[in-house]
């Protein structure tokens, strides 16, 4: 990628597929950007550029370089699949630039330290990089498997469907509520219609949303 590719797409601004980040501060916090990446579309991280679009750059970029490498193989597993160059700005300066690629091995996970039991996953949500609830997590794994999964329609089903299309979205807690099913229950059934394409998930924050796929 050449800095007239970079402008353009700075020019845009950060996006469900661009993360900026000023400085490599805190690599263990920059790769959730990275686990998010690759556990949705892929995508771009700069670091060297500020959220207001201004192109610093860095001033040792290879060694920073060389940090968040290390930091994406002992701290990101599975491994990420991932693009890496140096773009200079000026005999000063460079940025750089990572390409990370949309993986089939989801889901990945960020782990605070190298030798942590649990990691976290993540999802890219417009600009913004948020942690995957249960479902979200389960979705990304069974989605990969590449198998059909056989959806038996019953009375169960149907009341979902009821609900979500006269309320617009549902969540797992709403939906426990009215159908009276265990919380496991609940989540199991609303996570089936989502990978027989009948449902989409749409991550949240707090609680994960769910609407009818038209």
């Amino acid at each position: 990628m050449n800095l007239l590719d970079v402008k353009k797409l700075v020019f845009r601004g950060e996006n469900a597929k661009v993360e900026f980040k000023k400085k490599l501060n805190h690599p263990e916090k920059v790769i959730r950007e990275i686990i998010a990446f690759a556990n949705t579309d892929g995508g771009h991280l700069f670091i060297g550029i500020d959220d207001n679009k201004t192109i610093a750059g860095l001033k040792y970029p290879e060694e920073e370089d060389f940090i968040l490498k290390k930091t994406i193989s002992e701290l990101c597993k599975p491994e990420i699949k991932f693009e890496a160059e140096i773009i200079k700005l000026n005999e000063q300066k460079g940025l750089l630039h990572y390409f990370i690629f949309r993986s089939e091995k989801k889901p990945h996970f960020a782990f605070e330290k190298k030798h942590h039991r649990y990691g976290k996953a993540f999802v890219r949500v417009n600009d913004r990089s948020i942690q995957a609830s249960k479902e979200m997590r389960k979705i990304l794994k069974l989605s990969t498997r590449g198998q059909e999964r056989p959806l038996q329609y019953g009375e169960l089903e149907r009341l979902l469907l009821q609900h979500v299309e006269k309320e617009g979205k549902t969540t797992v807690n709403k939906f426990q509520q009215l159908s009276g099913l265990s919380y496991d229950k609940a989540s199991n059934l609303i996570i089936d219609m989502v990978l027989a394409n009948i449902l989409r998930i749409i991550p949240q924050e707090i609680e994960d949303l769910f609407e009818r796929v038209e």
